[in-house]
C-alpha cells in the first residue's frame, strides 16, 4: 500500500457503487471523478462510464459517505454553454447537500492526434476565462476551482477565480495529456506571480474537521501542519 511508504492515496476509480466507495474510503485521503458534462455529447457515445446520471450517482454517494471529493467539467467536447452551467449547478447541489466537494476542475479539452476528435476546436483562453468566472460565481466559496497549468496559461484564470493548480510532478508525466509537460515549480511561480503553497490530497478544511479514517490518521498528522497544509521540512 502507498500508505505504508508514506503516501496519501487519492483514487479516481471511475463509476462505483456505494458499497465499493465504502470499501475504499478508509484507505483514501480523498477521491475523485470528473463529471465532465451533464449534456449528451457525441464524444461520449458508446461509453457506459460516461453516462452523466451514473457519474452523478457516484458523486452523490461519495457525499453521503463523507468522502472529500474532487470533480469537474471538461470544456470543449461538444457541450453547450447551458450544459456547462447545468453541470456546475449539479456539483453545487451535491455540495450543498453533503459538503464534500473540495475542488472543481475546469479543464480544457485538448484534441489528440489520431483520435476521432483530432480536428476538434479546443477552447481558447477567452472561453476558459468565461467558464472559470461562471463557475466561481455559481459555486460556494469553500469549493476551490482548479485549472491545469500544463494545458492553459493559468494567470488570467487565477485572476478570475481559480485558486488551485493541481498536482505537478518532476517524476511523472501527465498520463492523460502526455504531450503537455508539467511546468516546473519555478516556472509555475513566474506564470502566476503569486505565492504558492503545497497542499495534501485532502483539503485543509477536511483535515480540521477530521474527515479521514483511523487507517490514515497517523500519516495525516505526520504530513500536515497546523493549518492543514503540507508540512514544510
Amino acid at each position: 500500500l502507498s500508505i505504508d511508504i508514506g503516501l496519501l492515496p487519492h483514487s479516481n476509480p471511475g463509476i462505483l457503487e456505494r458499497k465499493e466507495l465504502e470499501e475504499l474510503k478508509p484507505y483514501n485521503a480523498s477521491m475523485g471523478l470528473m463529471l465532465e458534462t451533464v449534456g449528451i455529447v457525441g464524444a461520449h457515445e458508446g461509453c457506459a462510464g460516461k453516462v452523466p446520471g451514473r457519474r452523478i450517482e457516484t458523486i452523490t454517494a461519495a457525499g453521503e459517505l463523507g468522502i472529500p471529493f474532487t470533480t469537474g467539467i471538461l470544456a470543449g467536447i461538444g457541450e453547450s454553454w447551458e450544459d456547462r452551467m447545468r453541470s456546475i449547478r449539479v456539483i453545487r447541489n451535491v455540495h450543498e447537500e453533503s459538503g464534500n466537494i473540495q475542488e472543481v476542475i475546469i479543464q480544457n479539452f485538448i484534441p489528440k492526434p489520431g483520435s476521432r476528435m483530432a480536428t476538434w476546436h479546443a477552447p481558447g483562453i477567452r472561453e476558459m476565462i468565461k467558464t472559470v468566472s461562471m463557475a466561481r460565481q455559481n459555486l460556494p466559496e469553500d469549493v476551490a476551482i482548479q485549472v491545469s497549468p500544463n494545458l492553459v496559461h493559468p494567470k488570467e484564470l487565477v485572476n478570475c477565480g481559480a485558486s488551485d493548480l493541481g498536482g505537478i510532478s518532476p517524476e511523472t508525466i501527465d498520463y492523460i495529456n502526455p504531450e503537455s509537460p508539467w511546468p516546473d515549480i519555478r516556472k509555475l511561480k513566474d506564470m502566476v506571480d503569486i505565492p504558492l503553497r503545497e497542499r495534501l490530497p485532502i483539503y485543509p478544511q477536511y483535515i480540521k474537521k477530521k474527515w479521514y479514517s483511523k487507517e490514515i490518521a497517523p500519516l495525516i498528522r505526520k504530513l500536515s501542519d497546523s493549518e492543514g497544509f503540507r508540512k514544510k521540512y
